[in-house]
């Protein structure tokens, strides 16, 4: 293999003069060019303090280089553009390149000075940041934080400074690279156009201050007071005879002094998503949803969002999905909506794991009833990030509705055969308000929504909690979104059984009808159906085995299913054992008493014993019984295995 050729030399003097000169009229671009090597990991807001001492300190350095008795320095020659063939913009641009790579070095005992924190410029009071870019400049800033500081280097020499490969390999091995040639094959990965380099995105001298967290500076103030007094009774004690306090272990730091903390409590942090992300994004669920609200600017609601979200007080009303944990964010979360929804003022995040709901009185005092919920949500995909709950206010509900979501509509699941109903939504995707699930004992009406999007209509309801259920039909091998006649209509005797599932952190939940069953006497046919309710966290999940007899009735006023048996944490009904068998006593038209039971496809046939002896080949039994009678029920599968009813 040939080897790569060597970085050429070539020099042209230059004095402090020059370098002078050229800082002042190059400052804005030398500052950009310090400001995209600095490694991310500073901040933006330490980034541009850092970027703009680098620069002055390159001034410095061509003072003290250049004394008067040896006015002129050696550096490389460049050629072709103006500001390139210019020897003093080269010199300082040089001195800043080096120390941006000598500040994302490791930290050592004899620390180098560019890695230290500046000493000047100093704010004090105040957070410095660039203005933000779009979708495309943080995309880029993202690649750019995956590169190592010599590639971030040859990728911004090549895109700010125009220098070809030849000339950034000389700029990268004079300022200390030991392989300016991998640095050039790491920075080919990125695929960004180099004139997003000029946007505001990176550009440190056209900035937008915002206050630091005014509270926590209160406190470090009042800390530092009682610090002072600590130590000062500290000194006398130790001074006392036998040597004062023995040595103890120390505390943890506290939680706002960990820098992961501090990130979450910064609204300036918070993760936005473009609106147009969602059309290009690779995944499809909440991560891809924009951020939205007339009050995402916001930084006293949000910072209080924020802060009663990784501290509650104990005037906070807090809810949470069961085995959701209820603990502060562990880093910067997503914004997911910000705004004011009836009568509150909304936040809700989103930290991969959990959505977040805080909402507080919009005219009122906010710690005189401020509400945070929680909701687990992790395995998201577009069939169950469609909608979120975003107002639960006096019996009645408003959704928050993903961006792919083209239409939205409600159904009266107890009528079948109404027609739905078309529901506004804002600009902002917040429906209007719509009834609540209906309580026990007073179903009358059950409003789900419907959303039209991606790859067809779901039928979404409110359980309780911030994610609404997915409702389903068809065997658990494979079940689908509810469609026609037959399967609304079993929905509607069905409806009524969901406050049985309801606040227990439901995803979705199934009803398929395994077994149609012939009734004794003549009367008429009994349809079993499996309902299973799956949760977000796995555990938990709830099967009911309902027998509806027929009814004379209209369908939108049939009565609800009788439950004939119902388990948790059972695999049955479920992808894993795609199977049920249950039975129940049954009073005729005439007034006689039988036994009823129905298997799905699996069971070949079935017995019962105890207080009544029968048998039946198939999946179907029906055996004459008394009233009271207690019967025990078994079934025999295909390969010969027997299996009870469920329970």
């Amino acid at each position: 293999m040939r080897p790569l050729p060597e970085v050429p030399p070539a020099a042209a003097p230059v004095d402090a003069e020059q370098a002078e000169v050229s800082l002042v009229e190059h400052y804005p671009r030398l500052v950009r060019l310090g400001y995209l090597v600095l490694p991310p990991s500073l901040g933006r807001s330490r980034r541009v303090l850092a970027a703009h001492a680098l620069a002055q300190r390159a001034l410095q350095s061509a003072r003290r280089s250049c004394p008067a008795d040896r006015p002129a320095l050696l550096l490389p020659r460049r050629s072709g553009r103006a500001v390139a063939a210019d020897p003093g913009y080269a010199y300082v641009r040089r001195q800043v390149l080096r120390g941006a790579l000598a500040a994302g070095a490791p930290l050592r005992l004899r620390a180098r000075r560019a890695q230290l924190p500046p000493v000047l410029p100093l704010v004090w009071g105040l957070r410095l940041f660039p203005h933000s870019g779009g979708a495309d400049e943080l995309a880029l800033e993202q690649r750019l934080s995956a590169l190592d500081g010599p590639a971030r280097a040859a990728f911004v020499l090549r895109g700010l400074e125009a220098l070809a490969d030849r000339e950034v390999r000389r700029e990268l091995a004079a300022a200390g690279v030991p392989d300016p040639h991998a640095a050039l094959r790491a920075a080919d990965g990125v695929s960004a156009p180099y004139a997003l380099l000029a946007s505001t995105e990176f550009d440190p001298c056209s900035l937008q201050a915002r206050p630091p967290d005014l509270p926590r500076r209160r406190r470090y103030a009042r800390a530092a007071l009682a610090a002072t007094a600590a130590l000062l009774v500290c000194g006398m004690l130790l001074g006392l005879p036998g040597g004062g306090w023995g040595r103890g272990a120390p505390a943890a730091p506290p939680y706002a002094r960990n820098p992961a903390a501090e990130e979450a409590l910064d609204p300036g942090a918070l993760q936005r998503v473009s609106a147009s992300y969602w059309r290009r994004s690779p995944r499809t669920d909440f991560a891809a949803w924009p951020t939205r609200g007339d009050r995402t600017e916001d930084t006293r609601l949000l910072r209080r969002a924020l802060t009663v979200w990784a501290r509650p007080g104990g005037g906070v009303r807090t809810s949470a999905t069961p085995r959701t944990p209820a603990g502060p964010p562990m880093g910067a979360p997503q914004l997911l909506y910000a705004g004011e929804v009836g009568a509150s003022a909304v936040a809700m995040f989103y930290d991969g794991l959990r959505v977040v709901r805080y909402a507080e009185p919009r005219n009122a005092d906010p710690s005189g009833g401020a509400a945070l919920d929680f909701a687990r949500v992790d395995g998201a995909d577009v069939t169950s990030a469609g909608a979120l709950v975003v107002d639960r206010t006096g019996g009645r509900v408003r959704y928050l509705t993903a961006p792919w979501v083209r239409r939205v509509s409600v159904r009266d699941l107890l009528a079948p055969d109404r027609a739905p109903r078309a529901l506004h939504r804002t600009p902002d995707g917040v429906t209007d308000a719509l009834p609540g699930p209906a309580a026990p004992g007073r179903c009358r009406s059950w409003d789900a929504v419907e959303l039209a999007g991606g790859s067809g209509v779901r039928l979404m309801t409110d359980l309780g909690e911030l994610a609404p259920a997915r409702l389903t039909s068809g065997p658990p091998s494979k079940p689908h979104d509810v469609a026609g006649r037959a399967e609304l209509q079993n929905w509607a005797r069905t409806a009524c059984l969901l406050p049985e599932v309801r606040a227990h952190g439901v995803r979705s939940v199934n009803s398929w009808m395994y077994a149609t069953q012939p009734l004794p006497e003549g009367g008429g046919s009994a349809q079993w159906l499996c309902t299973r309710a799956e949760t977000w966290r796995g555990a938990g999940s709830r099967v009911l085995a309902q027998f509806q007899a027929p009814s004379a009735r209209p369908p939108g006023s049939r009565p609800p299913g009788a439950v004939a048996a119902r388990s948790e944490d059972s695999p049955e009904c479920g992808t894993r054992t795609p199977r049920v068998l249950a039975g129940v006593l049954w009073k005729s038209h005439g007034g006689r008493w039988y036994v009823l039971a129905a298997g799905s496809e699996q069971f070949t046939s079935l017995t019962t014993s105890g207080g009544v002896t029968g048998r039946a080949r198939g999946r179907l039994l029906a055996v004459p019984a008394r009233a009271g009678d207690r019967a025990q029920l078994n079934g025999r599968l295909a390969d010969g295995s027997r299996v009870g009813a469920l329970r």
